[in-house]
């Protein structure tokens, strides 16, 4: 039985991952979790200076899941290098850093540095407020995704995975507009913008008044746009967004993802994503699947 999955040339174990902002760096799962036995841990975001995040409070749990307006919170790519890299080098999994910035340079910085760090892919977070435009994401304009993502592919020296924003009209075109730059790869879902109410304080319950959604709740939105963008485009998609489960993760490849990644359960369940690698075995055992690979796209279109 083969489990192992292929994107842009870098080969996992098996197809499921972390998702970024849920598992740090690895260090604070790692007693919990083996992380051999993920395909990939995606480390939290990192930019090129320490970024302090937005005001407290900012999570929020809701119906089906949480809001979350950390703002990125992150020590800067320095301490990545010098501290988490180190750590993750340890383990039989591929390390995918996810980067984030306010500016194309503060991105390409990041980028330049980590080009001959131990790191197999780059996640771009294109779900940061692009201060030069007003604070409109990068990933809510084709053309201002296409330009980051060519530019950034002239730079890194590791596949380039661009992580999409479901705030749009049209997840299809953004997709496309990411594969015409150059990009190796896409993560889809990001968090879906919503807010939070508390009625008798008759204030918002985060700080920054609105916060990412994430959990189960955005599941079934999520398994459509990685359907729409499966359908649009050739590179390999990572599917994400309220995977609590194997049958979720099974849902995702059957879409056409080639990969998934646990994010939000990680916080209700540190052991999630090794019961989810270990639920599709199962159904892969159930199921008479010998490859894995068999999963992707293979939803019945009629």
């Amino acid at each position: 039985m083969n489990t192992k999955v292929t994107i842009a040339g870098v080969t996992l174990n098996n197809p499921v991952m972390t998702a970024s902002g849920t598992f740090g760096s690895g260090m604070e799962y790692g007693e919990f979790v083996d992380l051999n036995r993920l395909g990939a841990v995606v480390t939290k975001g990192v930019a090129n200076v320490p970024w302090p995040g937005n005001p407290t409070p900012r999570v929020a749990e809701v119906y089906g899941g949480m809001l979350n307006a950390i703002g990125l919170q992150n020590p800067g790519v320095d301490v990545l290098i010098e501290r988490d890299l180190p750590f993750l080098k340890q383990y039989d999994t591929k390390v995918v850093v996810n980067i984030c910035g306010k500016t194309v340079e503060d991105y390409l910085e990041v980028v330049e540095r980590l080009g001959d760090e131990a790191v197999d892919m780059l996640e771009i977070n294109v779900s940061c407020p692009n201060v030069k435009e007003g604070a409109i994401a990068f990933g809510q304009q084709t053309d201002a995704l296409y330009d980051i993502t060519s530019q950034i592919k002239k730079k890194a020296k590791q596949p380039v995975i661009m992580k999409l924003s479901p705030n749009v009209t049209d997840i299809a075109e953004m997709a496309k507009a990411a594969e015409a730059a150059g990009a190796d790869a896409l993560s889809m879902i990001n968090t879906i913008t919503g807010m939070k109410i508390d009625v008798y304080r008759r204030k918002f319950v985060l700080a920054n008044k609105t916060g990412g959604l994430s959990g189960p709740a955005i599941k079934p939105v999520a398994v459509r746009m990685v359907y729409q963008a499966a359908q649009a485009v050739k590179i390999p998609i990572i599917g994400m967004g309220g995977i609590a489960t194997a049958e979720d993760a099974i849902e995702f490849l059957l879409a056409g993802a080639t990969a998934v990644a646990v994010g939000a359960m990680n916080f209700v369940n540190p052991y999630a994503t090794v019961e989810v690698i270990e639920g599709i075995e199962a159904y892969m055992r159930q199921t008479g699947t010998e490859d894995v690979r068999e999963l992707i796209g293979a939803v019945e279109r009629e």
